[in-house]
């Protein structure tokens, strides 16, 4: 038996995914930061957590009941960042997409006991990361001057939410679970 990682995320599709992805890529090329490439482009639902492979297939089952009534539009518009570490292109504030995480969490809390204490504490604040962890803070402020004033637009219509598990170096999508009924 052995414990995973896992989290939950809405995984942008094409071609907002390689879009992102070359903005991951310039921060890598230019401010020395590639921590946000080990993952694909996307707004995280539930943060990483622990889950024994024994037990997998509840968890599958379990994202796999959850529905939520309708398609939701995202809409992502121009960076912002978390001093002194994250840059990320923004996700235009959607009621709707925070109702989704927030019943995501409380399925996955009532039915497998998962708690998202992180997001807990921060409230929920979408966004798609492309420099963190590994940015120092001098690369910071160029990588922030670079993006402030850069505009971004770009929108897609989210029906599923995807399980993505650590790997050796890195995060895959897993599973993906069509939400709407």
């Amino acid at each position: 038996m052995s414990i995973e990682k896992y989290f939950l995320a809405i995984v942008l599709p094409s071609p907002q995914q390689e879009k992102v992805m070359k903005l991951k890529e310039y921060v890598r090329d230019h401010f020395e930061s590639k921590a946000a490439l080990r993952s694909p482009a996307h707004i995280t639902l539930h943060m990483p957590f622990e889950w024994k492979d024994s037990k997998e297939e509840s968890l599958l089952q379990t994202l796999q009941a959850f529905k939520f009534p309708s398609p939701i539009k995202i809409e992502l518009k121009n960076f912002d960042c978390f001093e002194p570490r994250v840059v990320y292109v923004d996700v235009v504030a959607n009621d709707l997409l925070s109702k989704l995480q927030k019943e995501l969490v409380q399925h996955v809390k009532q039915n497998l006991g998962l708690m998202n204490e992180a997001e807990n504490m921060r409230g929920f604040h979408p966004h798609t990361t492309i420099a963190f962890r590994d940015l120092n803070k001098e690369k910071f402020r160029q990588a922030w001057a670079h993006f402030k004033d850069q505009e971004y637009q770009a929108s897609f219509m989210a029906t599923q939410f995807h399980l993505l598990k650590h790997s050796p170096g890195k995060w895959e999508v897993y599973r993906e679970f069509n939400f709407v009924p």
